[in-house]
Parts: C-alpha cells; sequence; structure tokens
C-alpha cells in the first residue's frame, strides 16, 4: 500500500511508526559508555595527548609537587620522618625551581593528602662545593635535636671524594644548616672514592649511639657499610660491611634500610636499574638471608617509616621521558607513592594497599560485568571482555580462579586500538605479573607471584592519573605507569586459559571528599 499523508490510515500508520522507533531504542541498543560518568566527573575526553591529560590530573595519594615556571619538578629519592602524628616526607626534588636535587618537604597524616613545602630545607651548594649536589639520606632526632645526614656529591673531579656523607642540624623538622667541615669519608679499604652515598641513621638511646647503613662498592661488588656515631654524629667508626650480593652483580644498592616487624630484621635495598628487595635477619645488622624481590622497577628508592597505622614503604613511582611513549618507562624520579609493608608467618614480606586510601574509594560504579561476574574462555587469540572505566581516580576489587597456564589480566585502552593496549598481565606458568605495552609486544617491568590452577585470589588496583598499583592481596603488588589511558574502556582479557573473575566492583571518591577538596 503506497503511503498517503492524507489517507485515512495515516494517522494510524503513524502511531504505530511512532511505538516502533520507541520500541527499538529501549530494547534493540545498549546504553552508550558516556553514561558511566557523573556529572562531577572530569572530562577526560577533552584531552587529545597523553600529556596534555597527564598535565590535567590532581593528585593526591600518589603526591606530585606543584609546577611553577620552570616546569613540572618531580619526586625523587623519599625520606621519611615520622613524629607526633604527622609522616615528614623528605625528597630530592628533581626540575623545576629545585637546584641540583636540593630536599624539600611535603607532609602527611595519612596518606591522602599532603602539605607542600615551597621552600628548600637543605639547599645544593651553588658554588660547586663537595654538595654540589644532594643525594639521599635521613632524619634522625636525639635529644631534641634533628639530625640530618646526607649524600654529598661534588660535581667536579677536583675534590678527592666523589660522593661523602655530610650533616645537617635543626631545631625543627622545617629546616636545617649545614655542619661546616663535617664529612664520613669512604674507608680505604673499599679501594674506590665515587660510590659512598645513602646513608640511613637509626639512634638507640641504650648506647646513645647513632648507627648508619652506607651503600658502596669494594672491587666492583656491591656493599653495604655500618658506621657507628656518637649522639652528635661526631667520631665516625667504621663498623664493616652488612651485605652485599655479589651473584647478581648489582652496581649499587641503593637507598637502604633497617627496620623490625614482629621479632625479625629487614634490610631493604633498590638494585641500581633494577627493583626493591629485601633480605631477613635475626639480628638489627645480620647476617641476612638470600635477597628477594618486592615490587618491580617502578617502584623505586623506597624506604621504610612506622606510624601508629603500622609500617609502610615511601619510593618514587617512576614515569617515562614523554607520556606519549609506547616503548619505556625509563626516566629518573616521578610521583610519591606509599605501600603499606607487611610480614607473613614464615618472615616473607608483601606490599599491601594503605587502608586510609582504600577507604576514600567509597562511591560504587556501573561496571559490564553481569551480576559481577566475567567468565573468559580464550583459546591462543587473547579474548577481550568489558568491564571497567578509566576515570581520573578508580579502584578494582574482585576475585579470580583460572584452570590453564595462560596469560590474563587487565587491558587498558589509550588510542583505540588494539594493538596499543597496555596490560597488566598475569603470567602462571612464569610466576609473574607484568607490564606489558602494545598488546604483549613491548615489556617493561616485572615481579614475581605464584600462581595455583583452581584456588582462588582476591585482588586490588587503585589508580591515580597515570599511577597505578595491583594487588594480588596478601601476595604481591605491581606498580604500573599508564598515560593516556584517562576516560577509556578497561577490558579483562585472557589466552590459552579459562579464568572466572568474580565479585568485580569499581569505586570511585565520593564528590566532596577530602582528597578532592584538594
Amino acid at each position: 500500500m503506497r503511503y498517503d499523508k492524507n489517507s485515512i490510515y495515516a494517522p494510524v500508520l503513524m502511531i504505530f511508526l511512532l511505538f516502533g522507533i520507541l520500541f527499538l531504542s529501549a530494547c534493540g541498543k545498549k546504553e552508550p559508555a558516556t553514561s558511566k560518568f557523573l556529572p562531577e566527573d572530569k572530562d577526560l575526553s577533552a584531552f587529545k595527548t597523553p600529556g596534555s591529560m597527564e598535565a590535567a590530573f590532581e593528585y593526591n595519594a600518589f603526591f606530585l609537587p606543584k609546577a611553577g615556571p620552570k616546569g613540572q619538578p618531580y619526586v625523587g629519592d623519599p625520606m621519611p620522618y615520622y613524629e607526633d602524628g604527622k609522616y615528614y616526607i623528605y625528597y630530592l626534588k628533581d626540575g623545576g625551581d629545585s637546584y641540583n636535587h636540593s630536599v624539600f618537604l611535603t607532609v602527611t597524616e595519612d596518606f591522602t593528602s599532603y602539605t607542600e613545602y615551597p621552600e628548600p630545607v637543605l639547599e645544593s651548594d651553588r658554588g660547586g662545593g663537595q654538595d654540589a649536589w644532594i643525594g639521599t639520606g635521613s632524619v634522625v632526632k636525639v635529644n631534641g635535636e634533628y639530625l640530618f645526614f646526607y649524600t654529598g656529591h661534588a660535581a667536579s673531579d677536583h675534590f678527592e671524594y666523589k660522593e661523602v656523607i655530610m650533616l645537617a642540624k635543626g631545631s625543627t623538622p622545617y629546616k636545617f644548616e649545614k655542619v661546616g667541615g663535617y664529612s664520613i669519608t669512604p674507608p680505604a679499604s673499599l679501594g674506590q672514592k665515587r660510590d659512598f652515598r645513602d646513608p640511613e641513621a637509626h639512634y638507640d638511646e641504650a648506647t646513645g649511639k647513632i648507627t648508619l647503613t652506607v651503600t658502596a662498592a669494594q672491587g666492583g661488588i656491591a656493599r653495604i657499610l655500618k658506621f657507628t656515631t656518637d649522639a652528635d654524629g661526631g667520631n665516625a667508626a667504621y663498623d664493616g660491611i652488612i651485605f652485599s650480593d655479589p651473584e647478581r652483580s648489582f652496581w649499587n644498592l641503593e637507598c637502604s634500610d633497617t627496620f623490625s616487624i614482629n621479632g625479625r630484621y629487614y634490610l631493604t635495598y633498590s638494585a641500581q636499574d633494577d627493583t626493591l628487595w629485601y633480605a631477613v635477619s635475626d639480628a638489627p645488622y645480620g647476617p641476612f638471608s638470600d635477597a628477594r624481590r618486592l615490587d618491580a622497577k617502578l617502584f623505586y628508592a623506597a624506604k621504610h617509616t612506622e606510624g601508629p597505622e603500622g609500617h609502610f614503604m615511601t619510593g618514587w613511582a617512576r614515569r617515562s621521558g614523554s607520556p606519549s611513549s609506547t616503548q619505556d618507562v625509563a626516566a629518573w624520579a616521578g610521583n610519591l607513592a606509599v605501600q603499606k609493608i607487611e610480614a607473613g608467618e614464615d618472615g616473607s614480606l608483601y606490599l599491601a594497599p594503605v587502608e586510609s586510601v582504600v577507604a576514600e574509594f567509597t562511591k560504587e560504579r556501573v561496571t559490564d560485568a553481569t551480576d559481577g561476574t566475567v567468565v573468559a574462555e580464550a583459546g591462543s587469540a587473547f579474548s577481550y571482555f568489558d568491564c571497567f572505566t578509566a576515570y581520573e581516580s578508580f579502584m578494582l576489587k574482585g576475585n579470580f580462579t583460572f584452570t590453564g597456564s595462560g596469560d590474563f589480566g587487565l587491558a587498558f585502552d589509550h588510542n583505540g586500538r588494539r594493538d596499543k593496549y597496555k596490560l597488566i598481565d598475569l603470567c602462571p606458568d612464569e610466576g609473574r605479573i607484568k607490564l606489558l605495552f602494545n598488546e604483549g609486544m613491548t615489556p617493561i617491568t616485572e615481579t614475581g607471584c605464584t600462581l595455583v590452577p583452581g584456588e582462588k585470589y582476591a585482588f586490588t588496583y587503585i589508580q591515580e592519573g597515570s599511577v597505578g598499583i595491583f594487588y594480588i592481596d596478601g601476595s604481591a603488588a605491581l606498580t604500573v605507569r599508564l598515560y593516556g589511558v584517562g576516560g577509556k574502556s578497561i577490558r579483562l582479557y585472557a589466552a590459552n586459559n579459562t579464568v572466572t573473575f568474580s565479585d568485580l566492583h569499581e569505586y570511585t571518591r565520593e564528590a566532596g571528599s577530602k582528597a578532592d577538596k584538594n
């Protein structure tokens, strides 16, 4: 029948057409992805490059110094000190208004927000002296006075020692004055005068002595040394080598620290150009067990601090020289990253989320997981399943079990191309968690984790801006850097495996939360 607008059937046909359109709209289309965003969510689609998106992020838990006329500065080598409910995080400020890694300060009470102090607490020598560059150190309080032991790195070879241990003192933790003429130099037995740095100080009230651990090398083998000083830092005595790792041939065991948990003693360090390691002992300074890895190389220079809420490792989350790079994450310094450190019954250590940070994520968001479950059955090719969304900051939680030996995990879209997906990859047959770019073709970093078919595991993933940390609860952690993924899909995937993801949830911070207000 030909349609004629003047026909008596025309009104009837119009009604049927209208109902047909409404029916198809309601039943024939999936709700658009944009419905997952709320008015308070930052519109990340407005940023056309990873660099512009990165500049727009607001960091709270993963502190980043404020940018200024001289550019964006970064956090290098945190040096934490706790007192009276506050965590004082000293750090080597890289770039921006910092001269040659001068020491700056940020303070937090709960690791969810930070107060940044704009002036250096200790500045590198602008006259080109022994501390023309400042290297890592530590703060200790003795008899009401704050002592800051630090590395003085000479910019010129005219100095006999490239690196020495220097000292500054202060009546408050906010400003220090250098002690003129003070230095601890490498012992002659080392046979070198260049690599001698990163003092970590502990004061023993019973003996009235300060113990320092220092990283150095002897015969090309990285060592950790021990010194003892008087309460004012004077009369430094060399006590010998407490740890070395000759089999792995690391250049240096940087930013070492010693601490105790549950009656055991631990030594941690970041192997230069490698990852965070720890060793265990029944005595404060060894002998130590063979070392084991904690996180991978994007969580670097982490040192221990302790407060009423437990034990924490404060390090920096590595960045790329260019946010657009899909080939590496290799630049020095980045965001501050803090993780809780826990000890198992057997004395092994693992990293866990900071409870106060987890508590910030209370607003549950819509996911694509039916009843919170995704069953990923996959052959030799990657199979992907829509699930989450990358907001400016968010937390994912869930469980998984698997039956095969193939890889699975989280896939992050950043430019709409599948071959450019960035993967947090769980690899049971290798016992690894990996960060891979370009759909697995470009390895970035990895850490160890034992995964057994048939067992149920819980995971937590927290991301703020481009910094994320993936946890297998009670077992392992992997710090990642994911530029350009904001506002886009996060998919679950598998290959050569059947993986059941269950109890899947995604959370963001409530509008008006403490972190949101900063």
